[in-house]
């Protein structure tokens, strides 16, 4: 009788197991699944002066369900890829357009195409290549910025980094397309700028430079510095014909011993940031920066500078001697805006540690009609 029962218990067990095998065969066989004709394309060379190429990725639903395209992620903005949005039935055919722009992007490429659908392989990698041939440059490509009838490289010179007392050079290639010689003259020269054409006329085609000489000692300033020069035609002034020059000014530390190191200044904050929290939109706001000289030398701040006209600052003091502290007393001026707030103080000292360091301040100024909480 036992050996009965634990028979009848076993053929039922096994009957489970073998209904559950077929039960999930069946689900499994049930689900859609993908089978792309090629999953790379090669464009081989093209031309980048020909625009944006597309290949066509054919795949076919070989499940016995309707097959959905979830997403068709491509690697890259250059690529570009449209696919199906409705489902795709058992043994039905559809395509994945993929379009590539050549543009600016000369040489070899090579990118994906990650195509997730409900499928049993979920998700398909697709991937088109070829190299780019770039378009020869015109006159535009190399000189897009337009003055009058005169192009040049670029409307802007950066200096980079200038120490002070030092003179530093910079150029911008310039060209006359036109039929006509061109002489460029400057107006709004600051006296710490040189700034001329080279050659002083262009003749019709030929190419020149324009040449600004800097001069740190004579800007006698600090930190990260800007000065505009207007570009004119036979005594014409257009506000759009501007170079910008520009400059960080800082000391050059590199060159200290390391006996000089060690007996320098150092800077020490009590904080380097401060939160006034929620204010309103009518209370000035202010706060009190501590800084102390904890090295062996004078502690000297070159310059203090907010990065907007609402924050006002004044060190108490500019030279500091050992163990000597002072306080840079910050007031934000909150009219006119709203939101949350977040100012910086730049504070340029002698400290070959700490040449140029950021202070912040923040605070959330509350909407009109809301109240403090």
């Amino acid at each position: 009788m036992k050996l009965r029962l634990a028979y009848k218990r076993n053929m039922k067990h096994i009957l489970s197991t073998i209904a559950l095998a077929l039960i999930t065969m069946t689900v499994w066989a049930q689900k859609p699944s993908i089978s792309f004709e090629e999953t790379s394309f090669d464009f081989g060379e093209i031309q980048e002066s020909d625009g944006p190429v597309s290949h066509r990725f054919t795949f076919t639903n070989k499940g016995t369900t309707p097959l959905v395209l979830h997403n068709v992620q491509a690697s890259c903005g250059c690529t570009t890829p449209s696919w199906p949005h409705t489902p795709i039935q058992p043994n039905g055919t559809s395509q994945i357009d993929v379009t590539f722009n050549p543009a600016n992007r000369p040489g070899s490429f090579s990118k994906t195409i990650t195509v997730t659908s409900n499928a049993d392989n979920a998700q398909v990698t697709l991937r088109i290549s070829g190299k780019v041939l770039e378009k020869p440059r015109t006159t535009e490509d190399i000189y897009p910025t337009k003055f009058g009838e005169m192009r040049l490289v670029d409307s802007y010179m950066p200096m980079t980094k200038v120490i002070p007392g030092e003179t530093k050079i910079a150029e911008l290639k310039v060209i006359n397309p036109s039929d006509k010689p061109i002489t460029p003259e400057f107006i709004n020269v600051p006296s710490h700028i040189q700034i001329a054409c080279i050659p002083s006329t262009l003749a019709p085609g030929q190419e020149g430079i324009i040449q600004a000489v800097y001069d740190a000692a004579k800007k006698n300033d600090w930190g990260y510095v800007s000065d505009q020069v207007y570009v004119i035609f036979n005594g014409e002034r257009t506000y759009s014909n501007r170079i910008t020059i520009t400059a960080t000014i800082q000391e050059d530390f590199s060159r200290l011993s390391e006996t000089e190191k060690k007996n320098a200044p150092k800077l020490e904050f009590d904080s380097q940031s401060h939160d006034w929290g929620e204010i309103n939109a009518v209370d000035k706001q202010s706060h009190d920066f501590i800084i102390k000289n904890t090295g062996n030398d004078k502690l000297i701040i070159r310059k203090v500078r907010a990065s907007c006209g609402c924050t006002a600052v004044t060190p108490a003091k500019t030279v500091l001697e050992k163990g000597e502290e002072t306080s840079i007393h910050v007031e934000f001026n909150p009219a006119g805006k709203q939101g949350r707030q977040q100012k910086t103080i730049t504070v340029i000292t002698n400290d070959p540690d700490k040449s140029n360091v950021l202070l912040r301040i923040s605070c959330m100024i509350k909407t009109a009609g809301s109240e403090l909480k």
